[in-house]
C-alpha cells in the first residue's frame, strides 16, 4: 500500500498537466454540489432502500448490505457499501474463479459469476445495488462521479495508473461506466479512460456523465 502512494510517474495516458481536473474534482464547489445532490437523493430513495433491504433478507441467508474496503480518494481505505448480491462464503470462492476473469489484469471481473444470487443479478443490471454509495458521498469518502473504487487486494504497486486514478474521490459512476459499463474487458482501456477522467475533470464533463448513466443502466447492458 506504501508503494502505491509513492508513485510518482504516471504513465503516458496520464497526463502529468492535469492540475485543472485534479482541482475541480476536489474543490469545495463540488464537494457541496456532491452533499446537496446525495443527500436529496437518499431522502428520495429511502423507501426503497428499505423495500429492497428487505427482498434481499428474504432471497438468501446473510444481512442486506455489504461493505468491503476500497480505495478512495489518495489510495486511503474506506469501507464502500452496497446491497449484498452474493452468497455469504462469496469471498472464500474467489480464488478459485479467477482464472474464468473477464477483465484482463489483476482486477477481477466474473460474467457468469456462480456468487451471485438471483435477485443480486436483477440488482446488478439495474445498478440498484450501488444506491447505499450515496451515504458514501454524504459522508465525503465517495463523488457522484470519478473512478470506481477498488477493493484493496486489486491495487497493483507496479502500475503507476492504479495512483493516479485515487488523484480524484472515486464515484458512484464514471467515464468507463458510461462508455459500456463492464462490457469493456480490456485492462489498459479502462485504466487509461479513469485517467482520462482525472485529466478532464470539470464541471462540464461530470454534467455529461450522469445524463449517461441514465441511459446506460436503462440499457442494462455490460452490467455483472
Amino acid at each position: 500500500m506504501a508503494n502505491l502512494g509513492t508513485t510518482s510517474a504516471p504513465a503516458a495516458s496520464c497526463s502529468a498537466e492535469a492540475e485543472v481536473g485534479v482541482g475541480w474534482a476536489n474543490s469545495r464547489t463540488r464537494r457541496a454540489l456532491d452533499l446537496v445532490f446525495a443527500t436529496g437523493g437518499l431522502l428520495l430513495v429511502w423507501p426503497l432502500l428499505l423495500a429492497l433491504a428487505l427482498l434481499v433478507s428474504l432471497d438468501s441467508p446473510g444481512p442486506p448490505f455489504f461493505a468491503q474496503r476500497r480505495a478512495g480518494l489518495r489510495l486511503q481505505p474506506f469501507w464502500m457499501l452496497k446491497f449484498r448480491t452474493m452468497v455469504r462464503d462469496a469471498e472464500r470462492q474467489l480464488p478459485d474463479l479467477r482464472a474464468q476473469a473477464n477483465l484482463t489484469g489483476p482486477v477481477f471481473k466474473l460474467e457468469a459469476d456462480p456468487r451471485v444470487t438471483q435477485l443480486g443479478r436483477w440488482l446488478r443490471r439495474t445498478s440498484l445495488d450501488e444506491l447505499p454509495q450515496l451515504l458514501n458521498v454524504v459522508l465525503g469518502s465517495m463523488s457522484l462521479v470519478g473512478p470506481r473504487p477498488l477493493p484493496l487486494d486489486q491495487l497493483d504497486p507496479a502500475e503507476p495508473r492504479f495512483a493516479r486514478r485515487c488523484d480524484v474521490p472515486p464515484g458512484l459512476t464514471g467515464l468507463w461506466q458510461v462508455q459500456g459499463r463492464t462490457m469493456h474487458t480490456d485492462y489498459d482501456r479502462w485504466l487509461n479512460e479513469d485517467c482520462e477522467y482525472v485529466d478532464r475533470a470539470s464541471p462540464a464533463l461530470d454534467g455529461d456523465i450522469l445524463a449517461r448513466t441514465w441511459s446506460a443502466v436503462r440499457r442494462g447492458t455490460g452490467a455483472y
